[in-house]
């Protein structure tokens, strides 16, 4: 079984925190992170100082509620401080997001079920695998869970886990599990976000009871088991915010490629030109002026998003299925932007930017592979945006 040590988290505010101070704290680690990103690519999974790090900061609970020690952060904050974490290391900022959208959501199930968590530990971290991967049998009680869930990030540094079954009536359920009720099979073999250890979790026969489920429809309606409804994310639809976090490391990236570029290419001279140095070539100053509005262009955007879930979420509202919708179209063109941006950087840099020991290389691998997640995938945003817009809605495609 895994064994995995359960720390506390060191940083359980007792004081209100602003939201610059909890992206201050972020950008405070960005050193640190960056000192083990490529140790964390060559192990395949974030350094345990960089894990204790956020979770001492308290960046892992940022939008688990206060009355369970967490920030109660609204989800601009949670992109904000993603991104930053991201701006250090791609694969940080991507476990620092999965982990804390799933964390955050466990204070959505039955109140029992957040005592079974966060109260032997309010220091507690999840993992969590959004698409089903088990054979579910219904049992007294509950269920009796086997099955293999790929792509679970975070899962080397989690205590619990988020995984999809399906019940009874073919319809999928969330369901929280103990660190001890599954082992980690090593299958995150890849070229890009190589350290968020994206291995495959292996449940056999665990009985799961019925008040650690929630219906993924229910789920993405805002209609939580939880009897807390003043938590701010009780009111945030889980759909939206598990499609819009994906994006907030790409951000990161995106800032940290202009950052580099910004710092090293101006006195670079540019090869078989007249150009002593690129900060004197409009071919350079064009590719970064494009880059840098790609960047800002994806900044508005995923500011927009935002701004949709937290306004829906101060008013206990649910977003409309037409702004569900452009969230979902939103976040592919996000990621589209940053790619963009990126490859407008690395032209401009050369073709020394796809060395290996480059970190503009790893940015760009780190980028490319995020950007395919399925939750990401432009064109699915782009037909459940184009169905709404045209009177044909259709619930099940991309939302």
């Amino acid at each position: 079984m895994t064994q995995l040590a359960t720390p506390e988290l060191s940083d359980l505010d007792t004081i209100e925190v602003s939201d610059a101070d909890l992206i201050a704290r972020a950008t405070a680690l960005i050193p640190l992170i960056r000192e083990h990103a490529a140790e964390a690519t060559k192990n395949r999974k974030v350094s345990p100082e960089v894990i204790d790090a956020i979770a001492g900061a308290g960046l892992f609970h940022v939008m688990v509620p206060k009355r369970l020690g967490g920030q109660g952060a609204n989800f601009k904050t949670a992109c904000d401080v993603v991104a930053e974490i991201a701006r250090g290391d791609g694969s940080t900022g991507w476990v620092t997001a999965l982990t804390a959208i799933a964390t955050a959501y466990a204070s959505t199930f039955t109140e029992q079920t957040q005592q079974d968590i966060f109260g032997p530990n309010p220091g507690a971290r999840i993992c969590g695998i959004f698409s089903p991967g088990d054979k579910s049998e219904k049992v007294e009680g509950g269920y009796l869970v086997s099955g293999k869930w790929p792509y679970a990030s975070g899962s080397f540094a989690a205590q619990w886990a988020s995984i999809t079954i399906t019940l009874e009536g073919g319809v999928p359920g969330m369901a929280l599990i103990p660190a001890e009720a599954f082992t980690i099979e090593p299958t995150w073999y890849v070229a890009g976000m190589q350290g968020t250890g994206s291995d495959t979790i292996v449940v056999k026969d665990h009985f799961l009871p019925d008040y650690r489920v929630q219906a993924v429809p229910d789920m993405f309606a805002s209609k939580f088991r939880s009897p807390f409804t003043e938590d701010i994310i009780a009111s945030m639809p889980f759909n939206a915010v598990a499609a819009g976090i994906l994006v907030a490391p790409q951000i990161g990236l995106g800032r940290h490629a202009l950052e580099l570029t910004r710092e090293k290419l101006p006195k670079k001279p540019v090869a078989y030109t007249a150009y002593a140095q690129a900060k004197d070539s409009p071919t350079h100053q064009l590719n970064v002026a494009r880059a840098a509005t790609k960047l800002h262009l994806a900044e508005l955007l995923i500011d927009s998003i935002a701004s949709e879930i937290d306004g829906a979420a101060e008013r206990k509202t649910l977003p409309n299925p037409e702004v569900l919708a452009r969230i979902r179209n939103d976040t592919g063109v996000v990621a589209e932007l940053i790619n963009e941006e990126i490859d407008y950087l690395l032209t401009a840099n050369g073709a020394g930017s796809f060395a290996d020991v480059n970190v503009l290389g790893r940015i760009w691998r780190d980028s490319e592979t995020a950007a395919r997640h399925a939750l990401v995938t432009p064109e699915i945003g782009r037909e459940a945006y184009g169905r709404q817009l045209l009177g044909n809605y259709d619930p099940t495609i991309g939302l």
